[in-house]
């Protein structure tokens, strides 16, 4: 969908881990090595059930800028999404 989709579209992808097709660590690697200006900057966040340290840390070596487990507490994600978009805003890098 974000290979489909005009530049900027997309203001953060929720990438789901386990997909039929490609997961999510595939497509977040498919997605960062685009050759768009917004494929490096769009902020990606792994919602999955995969809740220990080494998926977190396979999610940010993939190129995701958060890990949440599910079930997704709602309020926490909205704080990430703000601090995201915080972090985009001033140029200061990686959540």
């Amino acid at each position: 969908m974000f290979q489909e989709s005009g530049e900027g579209w997309y203001g953060v992808v929720l990438m789901d881990l386990r997909m039929p097709n490609m997961d999510g660590i595939e497509a977040v690697k498919a997605i960062r090595a685009m050759a768009r200006p917004d494929a490096g900057k769009v902020p990606i966040i792994a919602l999955t059930a995969d809740a220990f340290a080494e998926d977190a840390q396979r999610s940010r070596d993939a190129g995701m800028d958060a890990h949440m487990a599910k079930p997704v507490d709602v309020k926490r994600l909205l704080r990430k999404l703000a601090e995201l978009h915080r972090r985009r805003q001033d140029g200061s890098g990686e959540a």
